[in-house]
């Protein structure tokens, strides 16, 4: 699978340069390993990875919206109370 020697790849990079936690969670979601996912966003979040802002939005996340987690994560990263420019709730507009 290619998400799978991606991972490989990086994880060879990563020990001499530095990759986001994000782009490894990517991988781990890509590949269904959503404890290894968490575990990689919540890395990213103690490291202040700038990614995590992309958290509303990133399809790629789609998979672990529904984990309880993935609310704590962005409660802590602060973007659990900012409206989706969809939401019709938003009066902002």
């Amino acid at each position: 699978m290619e998400a799978r020697k991606i991972l490989t790849d990086l994880t060879t990079t990563a020990k001499t340069q530095y990759i986001p936690s994000y782009i490894f969670a990517m991988l781990y979601t890509a590949l269904g390993e959503r404890d290894r996912a968490f575990a990689r966003l919540n890395q990213g979040f103690q490291e202040r990875d700038p990614y995590l802002v992309r958290l509303r939005v990133d399809e790629v996340v789609d998979p672990l919206r529904s984990d309880p987690r993935f609310l704590d994560l962005l409660a802590r990263v602060g973007l659990s109370t900012l409206q989706r420019s969809d939401d019709p709730t938003n009066r902002s507009r």
